[in-house]
């Protein structure tokens, strides 16, 4: 489970980071006495999604540790999908023809951030419903036990509020 978190967290934060560097850089021609100004543009401004689906590769991977059983399997799907989307936009940035110079590396390694995120994602979806869920104390407590015995003796806890509204002490029998 560690392997196929730290996979789809390293990738996906990997995605997110190259989404703010320059993909494409390009000069800016001006007259007399002005000098050329060299711009770029991030991978953001060339594909606008490509830095959000990040994000929630990111929120992904910390959702693998909360669920378990077949919602960890379809999580798992879904991050799978969500890494060949981010390796899809890396791709993109690389052969696109960008109106200026493409810088390479940075669309290069959003894609194998992408690949990354999508390994994760599929040993997740394989292998995600055998592994260990978070502990009992991260569970919601059933009706029964929250209404039931403590220091108010057999009333429920409703009725001990009721008690302090009406100026009585509930744990006095």
């Amino acid at each position: 489970m560690a392997y196929a978190v730290l996979l789809c967290l390293a990738g996906a934060g990997l995605a997110a980071w190259t989404a703010t560097q320059a993909w494409e850089s390009g000069e800016i021609v001006r007259r007399d006495p002005m000098l050329g100004v060299t711009e770029g543009r991030t991978g953001t401004q060339v594909l606008p999604w490509l830095s959000a689906l990040a994000l929630v590769g990111l929120a992904g991977g910390g959702a693998v540790l909360a669920t378990r059983g077949g919602l960890r399997r379809v999580l798992g799907g879904l991050l799978a999908l969500l890494g060949l989307t981010l390796a899809a936009g890396g791709g993109y940035g690389l052969f696109a023809d960008l109106d200026g110079r493409t810088v390479w590396q940075w669309p290069a390694l959003c894609l194998l951030g992408g690949l990354l995120a999508a390994a994760g994602g599929l040993l997740t979806a394989l292998r995600g419903h055998r592994w260990p869920a978070m502990g009992a104390r991260y569970e919601r407590r059933s009706a029964r036990a929250t209404t039931a015995g403590g220091p108010v003796g057999e009333r429920s806890t409703v009725d001990a509020w009721d008690a302090l509204d009406r100026g009585e002490d509930p744990t006095v029998s």
